[in-house]
């Protein structure tokens, strides 16, 4: 399997109104992306495509080698880890962590009987890894947004993604939560059976290391897209959220996005 994700030709229209227009972009397998752009860009909607949650009003959708409307959905999601606050969201808010973790490979959200041994000494080992072995009783809505968010991070991990989408995780965390949170997505990254990983954000702080390519929507439509390094620079950023912008790479490997002057000062 070399193409993970290709999207040709697509747009989504809704109410007579273009929400993504000419939509052409492949991810293939050994890469990772970061999407990114402005809020109302189309971002979330690119993930919702590629899940099947939404249908394109034109053009085709393949993930991991079979074209969307070919295979059973259910199936496929199987293969797939998603992190964001909208799955956070839906959670039971009173199944703990470690049933929350152990939901995963059974593909539901929390656990209504008590998981089999061997899956949750799986889910206790992988709690352990994640910094969280010291709250596996704790009821998931009694966790704070880094803990939860590592949590849906190491319930996706567990269940061996081949693909791992990851929608604006970090948008309520703190510094710390965001540093540790990226810590874990970078082991993800470069372990033995590494997930291909989308990461969408519209913060630059947020585009770990160990992204390799980017791709950067405006008003539903393609910016630009290609290696991390070529499309993270200021002219390009500065026309995706329209204020005169200065990005410098640090020698982390982040980048960092600054105001040069306030337009309306």
């Amino acid at each position: 399997m070399e193409r993970v994700v290709e999207l040709r030709d697509v747009c989504l229209t809704r109410g007579g109104t273009s929400l993504l227009e000419d939509i052409n972009w492949t991810v293939t397998l050994g890469q990772h992306w970061a999407v990114l752009g402005p809020n109302g860009a189309g971002k979330t909607l690119l993930l919702r495509l590629v899940t099947g949650y939404i249908w394109p009003t034109c053009g085709s959708v393949l993930v991991l080698d079979h074209k969307l409307g070919t295979i059973d959905l259910r199936l496929l999601r199987r293969r797939i880890g998603w992190v964001s606050q909208a799955v956070a969201d839906l959670m039971p808010g009173y199944s703990t962590l470690l049933e929350t973790i152990a939901s995963g490979p059974l593909a539901s959200l929390g656990l209504y009987e008590d998981p089999p041994v061997e899956l949750a000494d799986r889910a206790k080992a992988i709690a352990e890894d994640y910094g969280l072995a010291d709250k596996l009783s704790r009821p998931f809505h009694l966790l704070s947004s880094g803990e939860r968010q590592r949590v849906l991070l190491a319930r996706a991990a567990l269940t061996e993604p081949e693909l791992l989408i990851l929608d604006e995780p970090m948008s309520n965390l703190d510094m710390g939560g965001r540093e540790l949170f990226l810590e874990h997505v970078r082991k993800l990254a470069s372990g033995p059976k590494a997930p291909t990983i989308i990461l969408t954000t519209h913060n630059t702080l947020e585009i770990g290391p160990f992204i390799t390519q980017g791709l950067i929507l405006k008003e539903g439509k393609i910016l630009s897209q290609g290696p991390i390094d070529s499309i993270m620079e200021t002219s390009t950023l500065s026309r995706a959220f329209d204020l005169p912008l200065k990005v410098e790479k640090s020698s982390s490997g982040r980048y960092v996005a600054t105001l040069i002057q306030a337009p309306y000062a």
